[in-house]
């Protein structure tokens, strides 16, 4: 136990005019006089918002929280943060993801808080929420909200997002009709939680699991399943030993554990887009972390679950199989040991003992699914800073490939023209988006996986080569490259793609090349000129624009990067 000041009594242990302000104005909801004590306050950061329908259940879920806090001795105090809903918000979440940070950051640092649970979710309220604990290094545990059940249609199991693109695609070529695909919508979603394949908000609470930001197991139960509640309940009761513990985020995000995610993420088949918050929370830990690591440590492991978009499964049978401590068991020659989680072991001391009751869903790492399934980082004058690519979600024969480029400048050059039945494109093109990146979209959507022209949908076309500098969404799959760095936006090579050059693609050799000679593309970058963005300078928009960084570097704003600490030495009366 740590003998460390509870950082809450500057704000509610003195006997002075500040104490009696503080003190007096939390006691009009009835805070009796052993409240103020000297037990570690517990801020919950609940990210409920009814436009977040991934996080629509959390109300109940703080509730559950706040009752493991009390238990344990601690005083619970509730407070909002910025909500993200994938699924709702424009133009993309992601141009908010920083903002949502900031929020976190600031409301966590200017109020009397000694530990924090962090209450996540979809997609970017996970990485938002801790990018801004980790600026403020407190004690904090990470308390995800669950996927959906698993959806069900016309008898056969479908997967939110990833059905999404295949019923779009039978929609549009007639195999589908309207009165299906609206049926098909309740189908999918049928309970609260977030996407139940392996996407985003999936991947992304395999991560905090990894790292070592959770109680063991709490990353695949379904949200609509009561053990969640009963793991909820039992993280409001650790935030609180924590604090005792004086168990501050630097002992527990180290660079170890920033690689342990990366196998882990790799052996689950998961998002591309963990890549990029990965580097945003390591750049606010001052962890050293670069893209080239996530091929360096991850691309080489195999795939050990049968999940969609990499498989056929879904998160809930992910948990009935054994969840992800089965997984880190299966990897536990690979993880580093030396470094501990919340609850003060390491993330396979905590597995040792997971079995597997489902070897269709999870493999063993001797029979895996694919051998080598790790997300790849290509280089190559195309991407000077890098671009990645998901093997497992790619068609093999894609892997290597030379075709031709069809330019589509902007998104809405996009919609306007790839369903022109007179389009220069066949299954061997290479379809190249541009203008989509952090600050050319702004906020660089998941718009990457664009849908093939209908013509070619109609011709049996399963899979094309589809370049950007855009992200794609975990739940979707094809043969994608994205994060293309630097962006197009910024005068990076991908804005000197023109309609016929040549483009090769060999991901075993980890090349992405554009055909074209230096001087040729020395003449078009001085010809080059921008387009103007869609976003003015004015508000969060042109702060964005202005101070975000590439890809490759996380997209974290430049002057976000690193700690602010949990020290504020001014009243405010």
């Amino acid at each position: 136990m740590s003998d460390k000041k509870l950082r809450s009594t500057e704000w509610f242990g003195t006997t002075d005019k500040m104490g009696f302000v503080h003190r007096s104005w939390m006691r009009n909801r009835g805070i009796p006089d052993h409240e103020f004590d000297g037990r570690p306050v517990i801020g919950i950061c609940n990210t409920w918002s009814e436009l977040t329908p991934c996080n629509a259940h959390f109300r109940d879920f703080a509730e559950v929280i706040k009752r493991g806090v009390y238990e344990a001795g601690g005083f619970p105090v509730e407070f909002p943060v910025m909500s993200l809903g994938e699924t709702i918000v424009k133009p993309t979440a992601m141009l908010f993801r920083n903002l949502a940070s900031m929020d976190t950051e600031e409301s966590i640092r200017a109020n009397p808080i000694d530990g924090v649970v962090l209450m996540t979710g979809c997609d970017k309220t996970t990485p938002s929420l801790v990018m801004g604990a980790a600026s403020v290094g407190l004690p904090t545990i990470v308390m995800p909200g669950g996927p959906m059940l698993n959806g069900k249609y016309k008898g056969e199991e479908i997967g939110s997002g990833t059905h999404t693109w295949k019923f779009d695609e039978d929609y549009r070529t007639g195999r589908m009709s309207k009165e299906e695909f609206f049926f098909a919508e309740s189908c999918m979603s049928r309970s609260q939680g977030h996407c139940m394949t392996m996407g985003t908000a999936s991947t992304m609470a395999c991560m905090v699991e990894a790292l070592g930001l959770t109680l063991p197991g709490v990353a695949a139960i379904p949200a609509a399943d009561s053990r969640k509640k009963v793991l909820a309940h039992m993280t409001g009761m650790r935030i609180v030993e924590m604090v005792k513990e004086n168990m501050t985020l630097d002992k527990i995000l180290t660079r170890k554990a920033f690689e342990n995610a990366i196998i882990v993420n790799a052996a689950v088949g998961g998002s591309t887009n963990l890549i990029i918050h990965m580097l945003a929370i390591a750049g606010r830990m001052g962890v050293k972390l670069e893209l080239d690591d996530f091929d360096k440590i991850g691309s080489r492991i195999p795939l050990l679950l049968n999940l969609m978009p990499s498989g056929k499964y879904l998160m809930e049978d992910f948990y009935y199989a054994g969840g992800l401590p089965y997984i880190i068991k299966e990897l536990s020659h690979l993880l580093h040991k030396d470094i501990i989680s919340v609850n003060g072991k390491s993330i396979v001391e905590n597995s040792k003992d997971a079995e597997c009751y489902n070897s269709d869903v999870i493999t063993s790492f001797e029979k895996p699914m694919i051998k080598e399934a790790g997300i790849a980082i290509l280089k190559g004058n195309l991407c000077e800073n890098g671009a990645v690519i998901k093997p497992s979600a790619a068609t093999p024969e894609l892997m290597k490939h030379r075709g031709k480029a069809v330019v589509f400048e902007t998104i809405e050059d996009y919609h306007e023209r790839v369903d022109d039945p007179n389009l220069d494109i066949d299954e061997n093109s290479v379809m190249v988006l541009k203008n989509v990146g952090p600050k050319g979209y702004p906020g660089m959507p998941e718009v990457g996986n664009m849908g093939l022209p209908t013509k070619l949908l109609k011709k049996g076309v399963k899979d094309m080569v589809r370049i950007s500098d855009g992200r794609m969404s975990g739940t979707a799959y094809g043969t994608v490259v994205l994060h293309v760095s630097p962006e197009a936006a910024i005068g990076g090579t991908l804005a000197l793609v023109k309609n016929g050059d040549m483009i090769e693609l060999d991901v075993g050799t980890r090349k992405l090349h554009l055909e074209v000679s230096d001087e040729e593309l020395e003449k078009r970058r001085k010809e080059w000129k921008p387009l103007e963005l869609k976003e003015s300078n004015r508000g969060y928009a042109g702060l964005y624009i202005q101070h975000v960084q590439q890809a490759h570097e996380g997209c974290d704003m430049d002057f976000l990067v690193g700690k602010s600490g949990s020290v504020v030495t001014r009243d405010s009366h």
